[in-house]
């Protein structure tokens, strides 16, 4: 049996809950917050992608950040099929594990489990988004190779959900329910506003939309700009896109 690989150095894990706590106070960008969490997990974790879903006004789950585009359509393709471990993770406010999606434990999510191993993977974990009784989304995190996480892997990876959660429900969004779901509908609505910016630099560049949304990351935070804003920018033409330079790394 393989040994577990060991925890991230505390200084990395450290500067990981710094940098989230940093985001929540400047500006508070959800989208690119959600996105930098996904980031996060797949090094602290050691896992090869994550997808987050959160839930919108009327209480139905959304795709809110990828670490890749892969993930992001296999995310899509759960939603659209209404089965999967982040479905389940949601619905029951508890982790989902299953350690081989080509075995028994996948037979639940026969569609999504197909579509995973089709994708590249062979095991994933669900994660809720969860404040007491309150669950307002999930963590999906997708391994290349079957396995289960460590203990210590999963309690850091509930302290990062938890981290999100409170980031999410502040105390004035606690108070005013109206407060968070407005902001979480602003930034459902900047996600398709960032995919088709993604769509307008990747048929510019001849890229992959991975590359372009690295680019579109890289100038945003070049320039001070918000990724949102950018985004509208990019898509009603008023921000050229050769401006923001060439595909690369992010």
């Amino acid at each position: 049996m393989d040994t577990p690989p060991a925890l991230p150095r505390p200084q990395r894990v450290a500067q990981a809950f710094v940098a989230l706590a940093d985001t929540l106070v400047t500006g508070f960008d959800v989208i690119e917050f959600l996105q930098q969490l996904a980031e996060q997990c797949v090094e602290l974790l050691q896992v090869d992608t994550t997808g987050i879903m959160v839930t919108d006004q009327r209480g139905h789950l959304r795709l809110m950040a990828a670490s890749s585009e892969q993930t992001r359509l296999l995310e899509l393709f759960q939603l659209q099929n209404e089965q999967g471990p982040c479905l389940d993770c949601f619905h029951s406010g508890r982790p989902v594990h299953c350690a081989d999606l080509s075995g028994p434990e996948a037979a639940r999510w026969p569609r999504f489990a197909s579509r995973a191993r089709n994708s590249g993977f062979a095991a994933v974990t669900g994660l809720p988004m969860r404040l007491r009784a309150e669950v307002i989304g999930a963590i999906n995190l997708f391994r290349a190779e079957p396995g289960s996480l460590s203990d210590q892997h999963l309690a850091l990876g509930q302290a990062i959900a938890d981290i999100a959660t409170i980031g999410l429900l502040q105390e004035r969004a606690i108070r005013q329910g109206e407060v968070l779901n407005e902001q979480l509908q602003t930034a459902l609505n900047s996600r398709v506003v960032i995919e088709q910016a993604k769509g307008v630099l990747a048929e510019r560049h001849d890229c992959s939309m991975d590359e372009a949304f690295a680019l579109l990351r890289r100038y945003a935070r070049a320039h001070d700009r918000l990724l949102t804003d950018l985004a509208h920018a990019v898509v009603s033409r008023s921000v050229d896109a050769d401006e923001l330079g060439r595909p690369g790394p992010a």
